[in-house]
């Protein structure tokens, strides 16, 4: 008799997957919706460095209490050189990022803007390749292949219907890509000492006090009095958009990994395209279509482990 080895999912074990999976795409739903309470928030006449201080003092005591949290369970002194990461990474990527995107989204449609945010894998993998010298792979300039060229199929669409700012919003949103891309290149051995919840929430500070220093220089205080919808819109990019997607992704990953997260979170360009149309009324093309699904292809290409037949390098 042929003992058979083969491990049967339980039920709990099922359960778990569903509950992660279901995570995931809350999360996704949640940062997708953000570049749509930007462009809300814009109809009254908000500029761009008053709503992301909005948003930054709205989400940040959320993180300060996560991190108080997490150090009372771990405790991990940090020292100088910790110091200088955190803050150097939290201005890249959640204060130059946010504040590229906010300044973009005046120019251009949110679904475009989603879309061209969702390339900052291709960028890791140009930034990898750059920093530890390594070629890319056939995989790789497959995946940049596919991106670019759904962004440019959008992109040209744009021009071709004098829409004005296509080119100074894309190329904004863009940096904000690149900034975030350099973030994650950069963050990786300092979160692997402190732990992700507790970087997230210092960076998250320090991108904060970036915030407010910038707004304090270059704006009256009076500015912060906005319309009660405003503060609506802040508030919700602050928990919706920020804090609950932050910590559900995180949540789901522990469920389901990060490859199944990964196709789980290529809803987003999606998620924004039919939310935009709902909410801003942004219409729904053929062109953007098939854009948002080759940018989605590319990025799905060199996320997910495995597919194609291809060995992933170690950026060292």
């Amino acid at each position: 008799m042929t003992q058979d080895n083969t491990a049967t999912a339980t039920p709990d074990d099922s359960s778990s997957a569903l509950l992660g999976a279901g995570l995931v795409l809350l999360s996704s739903l949640g940062f997708s919706a953000k570049a749509v309470l930007i462009k809300l928030a814009y109809r009254y006449g908000i500029d761009a460095v008053t709503l992301l201080t909005l948003r930054m003092l709205l989400s940040v005591p959320f993180f300060v209490a996560a991190a108080a949290w997490q150090h009372r369970r771990a405790p991990q002194p940090m020292r100088g050189r910790d110091w200088l990461m955190v803050s150097g990474l939290g201005i890249l990527g959640y204060y130059l990022a946010a504040l590229f995107d906010f300044l973009g989204l005046q120019w251009i449609t949110a679904d475009f803007e989603r879309l061209v945010l969702f390339v900052y894998p291709t960028l890791v993998v140009i930034l990898t390749a750059i920093l530890y010298r390594r070629p890319v792979g056939r995989r790789e300039r497959l995946s940049l292949a596919l991106s670019y060229g759904g962004i440019a199929l959008v992109f040209l669409q744009g021009l071709a219907q004098r829409q004005p700012g296509s080119v100074i919003g894309t190329a904004l949103v863009f940096g904000s890509a690149w900034a975030y891309a350099g973030y994650l290149v950069g963050s990786g051995e300092i979160i692997r000492r402190l732990g992700a919840t507790r970087f997230t929430a210092y960076a998250m500070t320090v991108a904060c006090v970036a915030s407010v220093m910038q707004f304090l220089a270059t704006q009256p205080l009076g500015r912060l009095e906005q319309p009660i919808p405003v503060y609506g819109l802040a508030l919700g990019m602050a928990v919706l958009s920020t804090v609950m997607p932050a910590f559900l992704l995180s949540a789901g990953i522990r469920r389901v990994g990060a490859r199944s997260a990964a196709l789980i979170s290529a809803s987003g360009p999606v998620s924004t395209l039919f939310l935009a149309a709902l909410f801003l009324n942004e219409p729904v093309t053929t062109v953007q279509l098939a854009g948002t699904a080759l940018v989605m292809a590319g990025v799905l290409t060199v996320s997910l482990p495995g597919w194609p037949a291809a060995t992933r390098r170690s950026g060292g």
